[in-house]
């Protein structure tokens, strides 16, 4: 009798409940529409407030330039900005990539030998803590290919993150759990790829989209000190270019479509880090409570 009470009295104990699910509005859930809202409305309103001063002052279009003609300069002018930008990213991309290469490649290399670090690391901070302008020329001057050069002035930038961040993640593994490892006869490349690496994943994601920002950066700063030297093609010389010739317009529609490429590469690196991170790691995972 008092087995049937307590069943009845608890009837969902052996009942496995549906998860609860936010409500959505087109697909989105709905405490994720402020985010994106609330900037938005802000952004329209900034939009709007400047095109009315500009044309209520009647601002020159070669002192400041309102919104709507800057549309129409990117929509006429977008053969020739949208190649600039093509080589602008490329640019960016590469010295990414050879920035994530080299990056995990030394970063193994220090947690594995920590001669190796205290000898090298120091060198690492100096070429970061040196300022890229005042380095570009001299590496323009000493490397024939332009193109190659303007590469490692954006390495040298989107390169510290990456190492920095990779090494700190790949000395952070728990002390027990390498004790642990240690006590079973694991070696050390077991211990790495087993433990250490994962380990490692969140700081290096995190040096990575910091990366992706400087690297496109680097590739501007570069362009700019460049700008004079042949390279006609990324969209720091377009801005040069437009200067010269008082087409502030175009200006600004090459340093919108930088931003947005930066906007663009944060956001990538964002959903990358959230891909790899969401199933395991507690700085992704979705808390229940």
């Amino acid at each position: 009798m008092t087995e049937t009470v307590a069943g009845s009295a608890h009837p969902a104990d052996d009942v496995d409940l549906p998860p609860v699910r936010s409500p959505t509005v087109l697909g989105i859930r709905r405490e994720t529409w402020p985010k994106i809202l609330m900037p938005s409305a802000m952004g329209l309103l900034g939009l709007v407030l400047w095109e009315v001063l500009v044309r209520v002052n009647e601002v020159p279009h070669y002192i400041l330039p309102g919104p709507l003609l800057i549309a129409r300069t990117l929509w006429t002018d977008w053969g020739t900005l949208s190649g600039s930008l093509w080589i602008t990213l490329q640019i960016t991309g590469m010295a990414l990539t050879v920035a994530v290469v080299l990056g995990v490649a030394l970063s193994i290399l220090f947690s594995l030998s920590k001669w190796v670090e205290l000898s090298f690391f120091p060198y690492a901070v100096i070429l970061q803590v040196t300022p890229i302008v005042s380095i570009a020329p001299l590496i323009i001057i000493w490397v024939d290919n332009t193109y190659i050069s303007l590469l490692i002035c954006a390495w040298i930038v989107a390169f510290f993150p990456i190492l920095s961040n990779t090494t700190t993640g790949l000395n952070s593994a728990d002390h027990n759990l390498r004790n642990l490892f240690e006590l079973y006869g694991a070696t050390r490349w077991q211990t790495l790829r087993r433990l250490r690496l994962p380990a490692a994943m969140p700081f290096f994601l995190a040096g990575l989209r910091i990366s992706g920002g400087l690297a496109l950066i680097g590739a501007v700063v570069a362009e700019f000190v460049a700008g004079s030297g042949g390279v006609e093609s990324g969209l720091a010389y377009r801005i040069l270019e437009s200067g010269y010739r008082l087409q502030i317009p175009r200006m600004f529609a090459a340093l919108i479509m930088i931003s947005l490429s930066g906007i663009v590469i944060f956001l990538a690196m964002s959903l990358i880090t959230h891909l790899a991170l969401r199933r395991w790691h507690e700085s992704a995972i979705k808390r229940e409570n």
